[in-house]
């Protein structure tokens, strides 16, 4: 079995202290390749420097929107130059907060216009934030060339008119421990009848993690073996299929070569 952590926060310091282990316990679990995402631009260049040392560890740089009031001159150009690395594979962690608005909104949206436009030259994916914030995420992609292009709302915790939205666009949604939460049903019933090419799976370590393990910190790599379970079960399919389906839309989306 073999499966892909789609988004992994890699650079925090409760995993990256600990990292030799968090990826052998990783490799012991089945899990073949973890993104680590970068949420602002130094934090972007961590992730790039593990994932050059670390052949399992692939990367993407953007930055977060509870980072955009921080945003320095010169930060935009470093994603881009970052972006550019065949090691980085997508575009993010980019989007829209209005739950925290740890940012103004004004500001929030000139962020990602100028990442979306940085991502549409370097031809990459991106990987999507977006909280309380569906309709204006959903117009700024739209005003700005994603429809159809390589989309993922990482963390997908919306509603099933939305995920019907995104799967209108061309765009995926990824699956992380919330799934298996007991009160979780509507999330699970989108699971359900996702479509099998364009199921993936995450943990968004140090945080969410899922059942049997939901009180252990931080979360883990190693436990996206977890949801990958409940989601085989969930859908009545063997998980062996399911690890095999997930990785293969995985490698596709994100163009990983091994």
């Amino acid at each position: 079995m073999e499966l892909i952590d789609t988004h992994a926060h890699l650079t925090y310091p409760e995993l990256s202290a600990q990292l030799p282990l968090v990826m052998a316990d990783a490799r012991a679990a089945g899990v073949a390749r973890i993104i680590t995402i970068g949420s602002d631009a130094v934090d972007s260049q961590a992730a790039l420097e593990l994932a050059t040392t670390h052949p399992m560890l692939a990367c993407t740089a953007g930055i977060h929107p509870h980072e955009a009031a921080k945003v320095a001159d010169g930060d935009f150009k470093r994603i881009r130059e970052l972006a550019a690395d065949p090691h980085v594979v997508a575009v993010g962690e980019i989007g829209l907060d209005y739950h925290y608005d740890f940012a103004d909104r004004e500001t929030q949206h000139w962020v990602l216009v100028r990442q979306l436009d940085i991502a549409r030259s370097s031809g990459k994916p991106i990987v999507v934030h977006c909280r309380e914030a569906f309709p204006d995420c959903v117009s700024l992609l739209e005003q700005n060339g994603f429809r159809n292009r390589k989309v993922v709302f990482h963390c997908f915790t919306g509603t099933a008119e939305e995920a019907a939205t995104l799967a209108a666009h061309g765009w995926r949604i990824s699956f992380t421990g919330i799934v298996t939460f007991k009160n979780s049903t509507e999330l699970q019933a989108i699971a359900r009848d996702y479509p099998a090419d364009q199921l993936m799976l995450e943990t968004d370590a140090p945080y969410l993690s899922p059942i049997p393990v939901r009180s252990v910190r931080p979360n883990v790599p190693a436990h996206v073996a977890h949801t990958a379970a409940f989601l085989a079960e969930l859908r009545g399919v063997p998980l062996e299929e399911l690890a095999a389906q997930t990785t293969a839309n995985a490698r596709a989306f994100f163009d990983l070569k091994s």
